[in-house]
């Protein structure tokens, strides 16, 4: 979002929307936000089954186009078909289906977790099956319906344990065109590979706790992500490891291999105790041996999952992977040559999943607030979509070049088209202009067929009888045509075809009825100077060259010590951000008429000389003016008056001073007047001695005069020395405002 800045914000003004933080503020439904700013059209995406499990945690599809998932809570793996037919084919003891992969011949491998087993699923139909699965594609339930739908157990699928490593945790399964199953576990650290004859052994043993997920190059190598210190293997089909790098971040969450050989990897969570970049192993904070989830290990959200090391593994506990995690998520690209770079970085989201679509673009499935990015390039992006639900967990491929999408919180099945939706929405947020305004033209820079909407209110919320959307002709004046309020949206509609549409940024002008500035506060300060502030520097500021609205920072002004000074300081503000200039007026006590002091200030704050004003009571008035951001004759005033001060610099007079020795001690007696303020205290000194405190005749302190009256006695010798037979006494007087004045007299001895 555009704003004229505060020193020149003045007559029309403009709100513009273009970069990718301000237009994720707004609401998209079909619409997807580009990195580098602008909306364009989203893939298609339509829901096509709703689990009642609350996780998925792995997908898998096979060649007919059925997509099989594997959920938690409960756990299960479901049969989906491409018009939506869902059915449950297998329910293991273990709390969650961990991993799935489609063999040959329409095997299923599924990993449960914990207590990890590996299940081979077989389709067995019988002449009564093939006939239920007839009218099950003559009854599909729709899509709409199938929140309420409860899933059908398919009774012609037969399971049975294929493998049990006797490991706590099996995070991924991969397949080889071998039909070797690789099975990567936590605890220890290890990958299984299982044979199509089913001999099983250790492929490859890590020094991590946790080998997270698996993947498989061209020529035919493992490729393996860690927990712990964030490393990506690659494994000779011989079981051969190297490390290819050791990422920023702690875990590994997914794994993606393109036709030209570079790896893609996604980290998350913090590495603790060693350096970013660092390939030591990070000790883990828990003993995982006695049952505990990894230390990043994050939770499954409602699994009441207790981090605590004596955990029993058979309470229900279980990881989410990479959903603890702290830091957002980064996306690394190793090159062939095996060179990284950091491709894609969020504070916030989580990448759980790693795939291509049927371009070739990357896609990044994350949490934890479901949204699916398009990576397509270094630190370029799309935000495509936001699925409703809070981890987009897996993809896989869908008939027609798309992909399915899994989800978490809850478990759904999506399908993401190859092609882009036929028509998409964007409405922005609500932009408050702070004031009444007038809104004029809106102006759009678009490509193909977009249509933009706006609409205006005077309350914050949309929903509460704003005007109704507005079409703007922008090809034709561009006018809103909206009522004059605070607030103001706007919202486009793109529609499908060439060229594509899209939207790089949308201008709105408006015109702010002036509103008069505020002064809040006027206050004086007797002997204090304030410097004025260097043009420069205030010009910079906005706010202290003029515009002065309370949300801008204001340099103080610098002030020193001047018991001759008056320092006046004032606070004000204008809800425009109109530039502000300043007049000074003074008014005695008793007058009627206010006299300049100055004008044409700036700066919040002016000080004067006190003599410029006879000793007196005053007040001050501030009168604040927003001419220098208006037309002549629109300009508008403020003004406020301070409390009323006192002005003193005359210092008091001494009179009557009188002195002489009266048999032994010195009788000294004066008058103290000022003209305008109370005699505070005053002092003698005798023979050039320290200063004594006299009180006045009547002892209290509190009159424009008063009488003094002392006798000082004289020691007649001191320290073998007669008395001098001369006296100097010295009085001085001091009024309210710390002015003195003083006088002397001579005793002489005779």
């Amino acid at each position: 979002m555009m704003l004229v800045p505060a020193g020149l914000a003045e007559g029309t003004r403009t709100w513009e929307q273009s970069k990718f933080e301000e237009l994720t503020k707004g609401t998209a439904a079909g619409v997807a936000i580009r990195g580098s700013g602008g909306l364009e059209l989203a893939p298609a995406f339509k829901a096509l089954y709703a689990t009642p499990s609350t996780y998925i945690w792995a997908m898998a599809a096979d060649d007919a186009g059925n997509v099989y998932a594997a959920t938690g809570a409960p756990a299960r793996v479901y049969r989906i078909r491409p018009n939506g037919q869902a059915a449950i084919i297998f329910e293991p003891e273990e709390l969650q289906v961990q991993a799935l992969q489609v063999g040959a011949n329409g095997v299923i491998y599924a990993a449960t977790a914990p207590d990890g087993k590996v299940y081979r699923l077989e389709h067995k139909p019988s002449g009564k099956a093939e006939a239920a699965k007839a009218d099950d594609h003559k009854s599909a339930t729709p899509v709409a319906t199938q929140e309420a739908a409860k899933p059908v157990v398919d009774p012609s699928w037969s399971s049975s344990v294929y493998f049990a490593p006797g490991t706590k945790y099996i995070w991924d399964l991969a397949l080889d065109k071998a039909g070797n199953l690789f099975i990567a576990t936590g605890d220890h650290g290890e990958i299984y590979r299982v044979t199509a004859r089913g001999e099983h052994s250790v492929f490859f043993k890590s020094d991590e706790t946790h080998v997270r997920v698996l993947a498989f190059d061209a020529q035919g190598n493992l490729i393996a992500g860690s927990d712990g210190s964030g490393l990506v293997y690659r494994i000779s089909p011989v079981g051969e490891g190297f490390v290819l790098y050791s990422a920023p971040k702690k875990e590994i969450t997914a794994l993606a291999v393109d036709r030209a050989g570079n790896i893609y990897a996604a980290g998350v969570g913090e590495k603790r105790g060693a350096s970013a970049g660092s390939s030591g192993i990070i000790p883990p904070t828990m003993n995982l041996t006695m049952g505990a989830p990894p230390s990043t290990g994050p939770q499954a959200p409602g699994l009441n999952i207790t981090m605590a090391p004596t955990a029993p593994a058979t309470t229900g506990q279980f990881p989410f992977p990479g959903g603890g995690s702290s830091g957002g998520s980064e996306v690394y690209r190793i090159a062939p040559d095996g060179s990284p770079e950091r491709m894609w970085t969020s504070r916030d989201d989580i990448v759980y999943a790693l795939a291509f679509d049927s371009q070739g673009q990357l896609l990044a499935g994350t949490g934890n607030r479901g949204h699916v990015f398009a990576i397509t390039g270094q630190d370029d992006f799309v935000d495509l979509l936001k699925a409703a639900a809070s981890q987009v967990t897996a993809f896989a491929k869908a008939p027609g070049g798309g992909l399915y999408a899994a989800t978490s919180n809850l478990g759904k099945i999506f399908v993401l088209g190859a092609g882009s939706e036929a028509e998409g929405s964007y409405q922005s947020d609500v932009f408050d202009a702070k004031v009444f305004s007038r809104w004029g033209r809106t102006e759009l820079r678009d490509a193909g067929n977009v249509e933009i909407f706006v609409r205006s209110g005077n309350v914050d919320n949309p929903d509460r009888n704003w005007s109704p959307w507005r079409k703007v002709e922008v090809a034709k004046d561009g006018q809103s045509g909206i009522p004059a309020a605070r607030y103001a949206q706007w919202k486009a509609v793109l529609h499908a075809g060439n060229p594509a549409p899209g939207v790089d940024s949308v201008t709105l002008n408006y015109l702010p009825k002036n509103v008069a500035p505020e002064i809040d506060d006027v206050s004086v300060q007797m002997g204090l100077r304030y410097q004025p502030l260097p043009k420069s520097a205030g010009s910079s500021l906005g706010a202290d060259a003029g515009g002065s609205s309370g949300s801008h920072f204001e340099s103080p002004v610098p002030s020193t010590h001047d018991r001759d000074s008056v320092g006046l300081k004032w606070s004000a503000h204008d809800e425009n951000d109109d530039q502000l200039v300043y007049s000074v007026y003074y008014r005695g006590d008793g007058e009627t008429r206010w006299l300049l002091l100055k004008d044409n200030l700036t700066d919040k704050a002016y000080s004067f000389d006190a003599s410029l004003l006879p000793d007196g009571g005053y007040t001050v008035k501030v009168v604040a003016s927003d001419a220098p951001s208006h037309s002549p004759g629109e300009a508008l005033t403020a003004e406020r008056v301070s409390r009323r001060f006192e002005v003193d610099t005359t210092p008091p007079r001494i009179e009557n001073l009188a002195a002489a020795v009266e048999g032994g001690p010195i009788h000294v007696t004066f008058r103290a007047g000022d003209g305008f303020s109370q005699i505070k205290r005053a002092e003698y000194s005798i023979d050039a001695g320290e200063w004594n405190y006299v009180e006045p005749v009547g002892q209290l302190s509190d009159a424009k005069t008063e009488s003094y009256d002392l006798k000082v006695p004289l020691d007649a010798e001191k320290n073998g020395v007669p008395a001098a037979p001369e006296h100097v006494i010295v009085v001085r007087v001091y009024d309210r405002y710390e002015n003195m004045g003083a006088a002397k007299t001579v005793i002489r001895g005779k």
